[in-house]
């Protein structure tokens, strides 16, 4: 645990019930017990104000963060303890006074040369990355990027392309199919079904750009929901922001969560690391373990055995590229 003195920051939320430090009104040494604390998960936040859903009820409560907790962000997907007034009439307020240990945690930096890490969702599942194949057109780069966001987050990847009315989907297909991801190819008039089979008891983050399509599919995946769709620019060719913060929406039977985050033009990565990346890649992590230390594993990297396990033919040379490729995008 680290402590700062001069500014009393600690990892633990009841370091501020011991003992107090010289010259300050003194604080009672007895911890807070949350026994009689119910349990709920975050839904969105909102200017300082978390709203949450109570477990196994229907209830809905506003809160806002206890002091103890300090810095610790809270975000949408955490689970979460709650006091106060946790009836969810209008005008209430529930305190927030503990945040459950995070399964996964989904990061970006606003660049790559911003070290501050900016946690964005809690506890998903799964990473659905959301594009176009036209209006506005898709950008690999950007798809690359979120992918490995989603690798180094441990989160499984999901790629969905959106207006197949609009372009022919093999030639994007073609570039990602070699990583095995599962690939999804909708139009307006397509058929859900296995959307909704992957979705079901699985919470998943929506990601990309604004236009692309996230909230239209929200709308149709969760009837009643009405989440705020735009058209794209079409001078510039991007979407118009039309979700301002992420929300986490119940699916109907048999359940599940998709959290619908805002558009998204840029993805930073300086808190990802390679090592990160090649262990979401088991017959890639084996391999190299034969590369020699600091081996960068990117093209023309000397004596990398990712590219004497193509040579030797262990490894597919589409499936090398595909992978490089990814790793050219934040590196």
């Amino acid at each position: 645990m680290s402590v700062s003195r001069r500014q009393g920051i600690t990892d633990d939320p009841h370091a501020g019930f011991g003992r107090p430090p010289k010259r300050t009104r003194p604080r009672t040494k007895e911890r807070p017990n949350y026994a009689n604390a119910l349990t709920g998960l975050v839904v969105t936040v909102d200017r300082g104000r978390y709203r949450c859903l109570i477990t196994d009820s229907e209830v809905s409560v506003s809160a806002t963060k206890a002091r103890n907790l300090g810095r610790t962000g809270v975000i949408v997907g955490d689970r979460v303890s709650l006091v106060g007034d946790c009836s969810g009439d209008e005008g209430t307020l529930a305190r927030i006074v503990e945040v459950a240990e995070r399964r996964t945690v989904l990061r970006r930096t606003a660049d790559d040369n911003d070290p501050y890490e900016r946690p964005i969702v809690a506890n998903a599942d799964q990473l659905a990355v959301v594009t176009a194949l036209a209006d506005p057109p898709p950008r690999p780069g950007m798809i690359d990027r979120i992918l490995v966001a989603a690798y180094d987050s441990g989160l499984e990847p999901l790629l969905i392309f959106t207006k197949a009315d609009l372009a022919d989907p093999d030639e994007l297909t073609a570039i990602y199919t070699p990583l095995g991801l599962r690939i999804l190819t909708l139009s307006p008039q397509s058929d859900l079904a296995e959307l909704r089979a992957i979705l079901a008891g699985r919470v998943s983050v929506l990601v990309g750009h604004s236009g692309v399509g996230k909230s239209t599919l929200v709308n149709v995946l969760i009837p009643g929901t009405d989440r705020a769709t735009g058209e794209v620019n079409e001078v510039t060719g991007r979407g118009r922001h039309t979700s301002t913060s992420a929300v986490a929406l119940a699916l109907p039977d048999p359940g599940g969560w998709v959290i619908d985050t805002p558009g998204i033009r840029s993805f930073g990565l300086s808190h990802v690391t390679i090592d990160s990346i090649i262990a979401a890649f088991p017959d890639l992590d084996e391999i190299t373990a034969d590369c020699p230390r600091g081996c960068t594993h990117k093209t023309g990297a000397i004596e990398c055995a990712l590219d004497v396990a193509v040579a030797d033919g262990r490894l597919a040379a589409n499936r090398l590229e595909s992978f490089r490729r990814m790793e050219n995008a934040w590196q």
